[in-house]
């Protein structure tokens, strides 16, 4: 039986071909290679090169191959682009993922992991996002991430197939150069970009209602989210587990700290510049995370430490 891993070539989706093959579980890897790379999962996986968007490719892959589950994390994932080009947001991350599950199971696939994410919430008043928190997402991203959710839990209410979304929160670090994140939208790759430069990296906003004035957000190392996609399928296996799990660590660090963090590891004697909030960044977002270790026997592995170490500009 086959894992289809779909955007497997990407940041996230490299670690998670990575840890499937070190299980020894059999992968084939669709992605259109706008954000990934092949040389991320050379050797480990079949590689079709497509966009979930592309039925055609779909149903050759499900007639082709036995297909035991998909991973989907093929998706557009900047809060600020999809402000700027809502369609095609909602073209691949709603509709085209929704397809891509109806697919799943007119071919009888068993089991369906979708890559979701903390921005579902929106702004939660107590800055704690359980799986049964409100979700309110002020982002065009967000929202069409709600939709993909809406579309697999409907179909697994209706017992078509077994599936969960996995709502990351902050994803960083890298188990190796090579795979590293390239995005440049994230924190820790900002500021190691503005260490690359020799410019002041810079806050927005330090007047929130948090100790040191700056947003509060929970980072999670990238090979924890790989395990939990392995823990998550390999529990669907057996039974349909919770719809809906959060993957961060529980532990929520300031911007300031971790930019004090990350310009310390690298003797960088920058100063941070305080500029205007942003709309929309809520003061607090962090993960309560027991629910993930009850269904999955998650447990993140990875400090802030190593978090910062294995990020590479």
């Amino acid at each position: 039986m086959t894992w289809l891993i779909t955007g497997g070539a990407g940041y996230i989706g490299s670690h998670v071909v990575d840890y499937f093959f070190s299980k020894k579980e059999s992968i084939i890897v669709m992605d259109n290679l706008l954000s990934g790379s092949r040389l991320n999962i050379e050797g480990k996986c079949t590689f079709i090169k497509g966009d979930i968007s592309n039925n055609s490719i779909l149903q050759e892959i499900f007639i082709n191959h036995e297909i035991e589950g998909v991973v989907n994390l093929a998706a557009l994932k900047s809060v600020s682009e999809s402000a700027l080009i809502p369609e095609e947001y909602r073209r691949i991350n709603s509709i085209a993922a929704a397809n891509l599950i109806n697919e799943s199971v007119k071919h009888g696939v068993d089991i369906f992991v979708q890559s979701s994410t903390a921005a579902v919430y929106g702004n939660l008043d107590s800055g704690i996002a359980r799986e049964d928190s409100e979700l309110a997402p002020i982002s065009v991203y967000g929202k069409t991430k709600v939709e993909a959710e809406i579309a697999l839990s409907t179909q697994v209410s209706q017992k078509k197939i077994k599936g969960i979304s996995l709502r990351y929160f902050n994803v960083v670090g890298a188990k190796s150069e090579p795979l590293k994140d390239t995005s440049k939208a994230n924190l820790f790759p900002i500021v190691m970009e503005a260490i690359s430069k020799k410019q002041a990296p810079q806050i927005f906003g330090d007047d929130y209602p948090t100790p040191d004035g700056t947003c509060i957000r929970d980072y999670v190392h990238v090979q924890d989210i790989a395990r939990a996609h392995f823990l998550a399928a390999d529990a669907l296996r057996k039974r349909q587990i919770a719809t809906h799990l959060n993957l961060g660590t529980g532990q929520g660090y300031s911007v300031r700290e971790i930019m004090t963090r990350i310009l310390t590891h690298h003797g960088s004697s920058l100063e941070p510049i305080v500029q205007p909030r942003r709309e929309g960044d809520p003061a607090k977002l962090v993960a309560e995370i027991e629910l993930a270790g009850a269904e999955l026997g998650y447990k993140p592995e990875f400090g802030l430490d190593e978090m910062v170490a294995s990020t590479f500009f």
